[in-house]
Formats: C-alpha cells, sequence, structure tokens
C-alpha cells in the first residue's frame, strides 16, 4: 500500500511528468552485439540535424562523403571524431596495473601536445588538420560538420566548424505566480566513515520544515520537489573479501537503513527522486536503470517517491530538467580541457549529446537501434551530481533557449545542497555545518 506523502504537510504543488522512458533498458536481449550500431544510430540521427543546418550556414558548398574527397575542392563533411591520444590507457595498462608491484601513477587528464582528430563516416575515415581545430576540445564520439579541403598529404584542412547548437526547446510557462522551489542533492555516501549524520539530519529538517523559526517554516513550505542525484551510498573495502565474498553481511545493510529512515522523512512530505551513482548498488554501465525499491521499504511506500534513472528527466510545472550524476562529466574532463565543468555541460549542449565520450572511454548499453544520449530537446534546467563546489550559469541559445546549468557538490565532503527557484530559474546554494566555536 502507498501513502500519499504530499498531502501531510500544507505544501504548494507542482505538476510531475517522469520522462525517463527512453533511458528504461526494457525487452533488450543481448546477442553479442558489438558497439558499431550505436554510433551508426548516432550519426544518423545527428547527421540529419546537421545537413538542416548547413544551407543556412554555408549554401554553396557542396556536402560529401569522405571517399567523394577531391583535393583542393572546398567541402563541407559530417562523420564523427575520432581523437588519438597519446597518453589514452589500454586493456594492456590495466593488465600492467594488476601484475606491477609499483603502482602506476593515474594522471588526471590524458591530454597530450601529440594529440589530433580524425573524421569517420560510413565510407572511410580522414585526419583533420588546420589552425581552425582545437583538439583538447573535442573528444570521441562527437558528430559534426567541417568546411575545408583535402591536402596533398591525404588529411582534411579544416577552416570552418559546425556543431548542432542548443535543440528546439520546449516554450517555458510565461511566468509562475509564487516561489516554488526544487532541491538538488548528491554524495550523502551514507556508510563511508567521514559521513556526518548531524549534517544530513539538518538537511532533512530544512526540507521538512522542522528546523529554525515561521519564517524558515514558510520558506520549507514552498519546496516542491528533491532530486538526489547519485552516490547516495557507499561501502567500506574493508566489507569485502577477495577470496571469501562478504565478510559481514550485517554491516551490508546499515547504510541501506540509515539512507530509508532520512528518505523516509522527506518523501513523509515532498516529492523525491533518486537517481544511482557510481557507487551505489546499481548496474555500472549507463544508462543506469532505478535503485530497487525494495532496498527502501520505509521509503518506497509513499507515493512521493521514486527511484529513477541515471541519467533523469522531467518535467515541473512546464519547465523540463534533465540531469546525471556527473560520470558524463568526470570523463569528459580526463579526456578534454575546459576552464570549468560548466564549460564541459555547455558543450554536451551544444553537440546535442549527453554523453559523447559513451561507449569508448564511458561504459553504456550496447543499443542497437537507437542513442539515448541524443538531446532532441533542451532542458530548461540542466544538472550534474558529485562534483567538487557548486556552480552555475545561464546558457542562451538563438533561438530563444535557456538553460540553466548547475554543478551539484558532494554533500558528504561539503554539506551543500542546491536550491532552484521555480519562477525565475534562480539558484543559491545551501549551506549546513555542525561545528561550534567557543
Amino acid at each position: 500500500m502507498e501513502i500519499d506523502g504530499e498531502n501531510t504537510l500544507q505544501r504548494k504543488h507542482s505538476h510531475y511528468q517522469n520522462l525517463d522512458e527512453v533511458f528504461i533498458v526494457q525487452n533488450e536481449v543481448y546477442r553479442g552485439q558489438q558497439y558499431s550500431q550505436i554510433y551508426f544510430a548516432r550519426l544518423h540521427m545527428m547527421r540529419t540535424i546537421l545537413h538542416s543546418l548547413i544551407p543556412h550556414w554555408k549554401p554553396h558548398i557542396p556536402v560529401v562523403t569522405i571517399l567523394g574527397l577531391e583535393e583542393g575542392k572546398e567541402c563541407v563533411l559530417v562523420g564523427t571524431l575520432y581523437k588519438h591520444m597519446k597518453l589514452k590507457p589500454g586493456i594492456l595498462d590495466e593488465y600492467a596495473k594488476v601484475r606491477t608491484v609499483v603502482p602506476i601513477v593515474q594522471p588526471h587528464n590524458f591530454m597530450h601536445a601529440d594529440d589530433y582528430l580524425v573524421l569517420e563516416d560510413e565510407s572511410g575515415r580522414v585526419k583533420l588538420e588546420g589552425a581552425a581545430l582545437v583538439p583538447s576540445v573535442y573528444v570521441t564520439g562527437v558528430v559534426a560538420a567541417f568546411l575545408g579541403k583535402e591536402s596533398t598529404a591525404g588529411s582534411f584542412l579544416v577552416q570552418e566548424i559546425l556543431e548542432a547548437g542548443l535543440p528546439p526547446q520546449i516554450e517555458k510557462p510565461l511566468k509562475l505566480d509564487d516561489d516554488k522551489y526544487v532541491v538538488f542533492i548528491s554524495g550523502l555516501s551514507v556508510g563511508n566513515s567521514t559521513s556526518n549524520p548531524l549534517q544530513l539530519q539538518l538537511l532533512v529538517d530544512h526540507i521538512t520544515g522542522h528546523l529554525g523559526d515561521e519564517k524558515e517554516q514558510r520558506i520549507a513550505a514552498e519546496i516542491v520537489h528533491v532530486v538526489i542525484a547519485g552516490n547516495s551510498l557507499e561501502f567500506s573495502r574493508g566489507l569485502f573479501d577477495g577470496q571469501n565474498g562478504l565478510k559481514d553481511l550485517s554491516k551490508l545493510s546499515e547504510p541501506f537503513k540509515e539512507l530509508d529512515i532520512f528518505l523516509t522523512q522527506i518523501a513523509a512530505g515532498v516529492s523525491l527522486d533518486i537517481l544511482p551513482g557510481p557507487s551505489d548498488p546499481a548496474n555500472f554501465s549507463l544508462p543506469q536503470q532505478p535503485l530497487n525499491r525494495c532496498l527502501f521499504p520505509g521509503s518506497s511506500v509513499y507515493n512521493t517517491f521514486r527511484s529513477c534513472t541515471n541519467p533523469h528527466s522531467f518535467e515541473l510545472d512546464r519547465i523540463r530538467f534533465l540531469g546525471t550524476s556527473g560520470q558524463n562529466i568526470d570523463d569528459l574532463e580526463k579526456y578534454s580541457e575546459a576552464k570549468d565543468k560548466l564549460e564541459f555541460m555547455e558543450r554536451t549542449l551544444r553537440w546535442r549529446h549527453l554523453a559523447p565520450t559513451t561507449p569508448n572511454t564511458l561504459g553504456c548499453y550496447p543499443f542497437t537501434d537507437r542513442d539515448p544520449f541524443v538531446i532532441e530537446s533542451s532542458p530548461h534546467v540542466y544538472f550534474v551530481g558529485n562534483q567538487d563546489k557548486y556552480e552555475s550559469r545561464l546558457v542562451k541559445g538563438p533561438e530563444g533557449q535557456i538553460a540553466r546549468l548547475i554543478t551539484i557538490p558532494k554533500f558528504c565532503e561539503t554539506g551543500v545542497a542546491v536550491g532552484l527557484n521555480l519562477r525565475n530559474l534562480e539558484c543559491h546554494a545551501l549551506s549546513f555545518g555542525t561545528q561550534f566555536s567557543l
């Protein structure tokens, strides 16, 4: 039996719609298929978009395949990028790491000055060169259009680049009458030795309206939704024995029970979405499927509790949200460069692909007829969890698209959550501390 949790408090309400169908791995049968099919599906979808943009970009330049290149003749190529990286680790490196006595130091970023880009389509591949091309910006898996000429050496000299740009966006409500807030949390890491239950309880009390004076409680009543973006649980490696499996089954269940107590308090008062993350008990490859509801016997009885996929997409009052638990942006940071995490996020929107490094360096399910990570509709709010610090920025598109980018810090390490006002898409940090000074 489900309990209606939203009616236990006098809160504002919002209309919620889950849009995770595209990320659900359902009725899929693995028959040993490889990843060429998801790359083909991606190229087919993105090429259709780019071909519709090229007449407005270079109307008099022919679009050819790589096999149809002619030396010195200006043309446009559309294809999938492959980034040749000198420092990119391979399977032999993984084997060496296991066998060696001295641990191999893993670099934070695998970029090298000798890296270069190759463009591929169904007909062939060609090396890209030219001053207009900056390899450090791109990663394997991005689909784009390139204006240039074939050189005498057989490479393609790039003069200009056309990316798909921000996708179309559903119309945002003109104006909401009242303030309504969504709270984003990630990296609770319940079970970690550094996790602070008091700090987490302060957050829960703030959300449920049990913290502060009447003014604070009025603000809490304006919270209409909570999103927990991955890494809610963390298990000590000491619990596992490589030879015999679990050492102590009872200790394994303790983090689940503790997390369920916190989630039950939230679900009793406000709707709640929880996404799996890298440290949670879910499948490794993207899209990660919802955490099993039986793990949360207390909170799952409320109809306000929703276990969702990672990536996760939903609408609140016609405002579209899209987000992940952070794997897509963390992987981009390893194989490309940017001034901050928000720039990586903006690139994924302009490339119209949520996780372009899948399946090359980021695991994903080998879909055969589609690529679920292609962004077909621009979100109004794009969030990424488990980052080092809170950052936010508004991104605008040529057709009036507006997207609020948010990086959600690890709560276990920072004690910071993020609040977003649906009325104006403004957001702010919510900091919770438990240190007292005499």
